[in-house]
């Protein structure tokens, strides 16, 4: 008879020591509703990779405006290019032509390491007239021709560089 009693005595003790049972019912789950209207482009068409570039926003290539990009592209690029230069000299020249990107980007280049010595030849833009913002310019150096990434904000801002793509190898 000591037995049966024992095993009841352990069963209670075990029963007591276990956690109780979740007796609470889960909340419905309910369909998720969008937040904000889904974003669209300038067209009025979903933003998708391979859409087409938006309008200008009244910034148009007139010849002034390429002039200033071609300006702009070779004097940075002439900065750019002087291994010679002291670290600190060449960041400094540089930087007035830089978007804040780039001058982060580029301010830990050692000038040293450029391959390019100075510009050969006048820039010549790559441009798509749809987009006033941006241009692409070639210029070339005794390296080899460089792409000079331009951007501006407005038609009336500076063009600035954004990136120098060395030639390909």
């Amino acid at each position: 008879m000591k037995k049966p009693l024992a095993l009841i005595a352990v069963a209670l003790l075990c029963a007591a020591c276990a956690p109780a049972a979740n007796t609470t019912p889960e909340p419905e789950k309910s369909a998720a509703t969008p937040s904000a209207p889904v974003s669209l482009s300038a067209s009025s068409g979903p933003q998708a990779p391979g859409g087409t570039v938006p309008a200008t926003i009244g910034i148009t290539w007139d010849e002034a405006s390429k002039d200033a990009a071609v300006d702009v592209a070779e004097q940075a690029m002439a900065d750019f290019a002087r291994p010679g230069v002291g670290e600190k000299q060449w960041a400094n020249d540089l930087a007035r032509w830089l978007t804040p990107q780039a001058t982060a980007d580029y301010s830990a280049v050692d000038p040293a390491n450029i391959p390019a010595g100075r510009v050969t030849g006048p820039a010549t833009l790559s441009f798509d007239e749809a987009n006033g913002y941006g241009v692409m310019a070639a210029v070339p150096t005794d390296a080899g021709t460089y792409t000079v990434q331009l951007l501006r904000t407005g038609k009336e801002s500076p063009w600035k560089v954004n990136r120098f793509t060395p030639p390909s190898s």
